[in-house]
């Protein structure tokens, strides 16, 4: 059977006062769209599988940096669809950014929706440095609830490592599977919702967005923050923001997600290819 292979990498630069494309690499069924944005906002670059979706035995990679003191906004083109997988086998993706020395970086992809019995194993690796900026948003969906989608089998890999200067700043691992309807009940997984999201912000300006980040979240999660050390005295405190949303659905995931990404992104903002 035929499977989808995709590859991306994108390098950016800051030139002349602005973050431009210094490399580009697509591969298979990635493609990388730059779509034009106000003078001195990040680099925006939107993620494109033009397999229309993932299955079991698909492959996707991407790989990003910011080159020093540029800044660029990543998006998908759509929600990352999941499907049904034959046997055992699993749709995999992993995703690797760098930040260089004073640069941000804002990965902001659109849902992934799990359909049932998909199986999805997916890694993110980001190395930071020194003063860089990095704001990250995963939302998944379990089905569609508008279309009466149920899941209730399948596999749900996560795994996340960031470390700055070589340093483990943050590190998860979610598992869902085989019976995810059942875990999605439980109060410390989803509480019956069926749409969740991750929120991870490192950044010196990440304390004093906390309070308004809960303000936004609401009963729908909660929000936490972790001071770190400097790096050296001429490295400004940084700390890290994490926060979980449920919702019923990812409506109402986004009337959310929307709020919240604007106040941690106050420089690119919302991705032009959301559908607010």
């Amino acid at each position: 059977m035929q499977r989808t292979r995709g590859g991306g990498r994108l390098l950016v630069k800051q030139s002349a006062g602005e973050s431009r494309i210094d490399r580009l690499y697509q591969d298979g069924s990635a493609r990388i769209r730059i779509p034009r944005v106000p003078r001195g906002s990040p680099l925006e670059a939107v993620l494109i599988n033009t397999a229309g979706g993932l299955t079991g035995g698909d492959r996707m990679d991407w790989s990003f940096e910011a080159g020093e003191a540029a800044s660029m906004t990543l998006a998908t083109q759509a929600c990352e669809k999941t499907y049904k997988a034959q046997g055992t086998s699993e749709a995999r993706v992993s995703v690797q950014l760098k930040l260089d020395a004073d640069s941000s970086l804002a990965w902001l992809p659109q849902e992934t929706i799990l359909f049932d019995r998909a199986r999805l194993a997916r890694s993110i690796e980001v190395d930071m440095a020194a003063g860089s900026r990095l704001l990250m948003v995963e939302p998944v969906v379990f089905g569609r609830l508008a279309m009466k989608e149920a899941v209730v089998e399948g596999s749900f890999h996560d795994r996340w490592r960031i470390r700055r200067d070589g340093h483990l700043l943050h590190a998860e691992n979610m598992r869902l599977g085989p019976q995810i309807d059942d875990a999605l009940t439980r109060t410390a997984v989803a509480g019956g919702g069926l749409a969740v999201a991750t929120v991870l912000m490192i950044a010196p300006e990440a304390e004093a967005r906390l309070h308004a980040a809960r303000q936004l979240i609401g009963k729908s999660g909660g929000a936490s923050y972790l001071s770190m050390r400097r790096s050296g005295p001429e490295t400004p405190e940084t700390g890290k923001l994490l926060a979980r949303i449920v919702a019923a659905d990812s409506y109402e995931l986004r009337k959310v997600l929307v709020p919240l990404i604007r106040l941690l992104n106050p420089l690119g903002g919302m991705p032009k290819v959301w559908s607010i």
